[in-house]
């Protein structure tokens, strides 16, 4: 197995933090996404060598695997038990002799076995039945707001092959789907790796999203906030129109019940809506108009 720099891939060194690895792969995985980069093979390439390097370093238990065993960073669980089995057999028989028991892995140099168990002319072929899961992969898949409140399905292409999933209504920013068995081939029989979808939901010119709840700014004119009228308010499931009392104030706040977002996974079940009113204030008056709020004025 050819050594691959994960630090390298991702364009940081070995001493950043969890946060530049964060934010270093969601660049790069914009830029070689399959969806922008359609028919590029060497681009389909670099983002599978993207996820795979965030999936090693994004975990910190991951990384320091990396960081100790390098390309053989999967299949440290198993070095680790053979050499602790290794040890207790020294224990127990100081000077019995083969198989693993005979393997000298004081010196920290692994690179035998695990040539042992994978192949590679070690010679111990018998050791290679060993099965194991093969690779998790990790993508990423950004939505609008608008595409989060409603249950669709979407196509992803990952490591050559497309994908077609379901987004259910009210998926959050960064939640993860996972689905079992669409990572990297077993090895020697095992299962499949999982494929883990990182969900991006970007910001919306006219709704900002807490939680379920919706958040709009609502504009009305001075004369409705004097007097009172009717205000008509863009929700995501159609317009609705607003009583608007006399006399609203600037910054006025009024909810609209089960008029946000979508309780994930709960059918039927909504957050919020919050408006806030901002009054505007005419600035093309005539004089006369200016002339009647001057005897409003001297009447007050």
């Amino acid at each position: 197995m050819a050594f691959i720099d994960y630090y390298k891939i991702l364009g940081i060194d070995k001493k950043a933090s969890q946060d530049d690895i964060k934010k270093a792969y969601r660049k790069l995985a914009r830029k070689y996404h399959p969806d922008l980069n359609p028919n590029d093979k060497e681009a389909n390439k670099r983002f599978q060598e993207i996820n795979e390097a965030n999936e090693a370093l994004s975990d910190p238990d991951k990384r320091k695997k990396y960081d100790d065993y390098g390309e053989h960073w999967k299949n440290s669980e198993q070095f680790e038990q053979s050499k602790r089995s290794q040890s207790r057999q020294r224990t127990q028989n100081p000077f019995s002799g083969g198989g693993y028991g005979s393997a000298d892995f004081g010196g920290g140099d692994f690179s035998d076995f695990f040539e042992s168990m994978f192949g590679g002319g070690s010679g111990r072929s018998g050791r290679n039945s060993v099965k194991y899961k093969g690779q998790d992969y990790q993508a990423s898949l950004s939505l609008k707001l608008r595409s989060a409140y409603q249950t669709h399905k979407q196509t992803l292409t990952v490591n050559g092959k497309n994908i077609r999933i379901t987004i259910p209504a009210g998926i959050a920013d960064e939640q993860v789907i996972k689905l079992s068995g669409h990572g990297g081939p077993g090895v020697n029989g095992g299962p499949a790796g999982d494929l883990y979808i990182t969900i991006n939901i970007e910001e919306d010119a006219m709704f900002k999203r807490l939680n379920n709840d919706l958040y709009i700014q609502q504009e009305i004119d001075l004369y409705t906030a004097i007097l009172g009228g009717e205000v008509t308010i863009e929700t995501l499931d159609g317009k609705v129109k607003l009583k608007v009392p006399a006399g609203t104030q600037n910054g006025t706040k009024v909810r609209l019940k089960n008029k946000g977002f979508p309780v994930y996974k709960k059918e039927g079940e909504f957050g919020n809506m919050f408006i806030t009113y901002t009054v505007k204030i005419p600035s093309d008056l005539t004089d006369k108009q200016k002339e009647l709020f001057r005897e409003l004025q001297n009447l007050s």
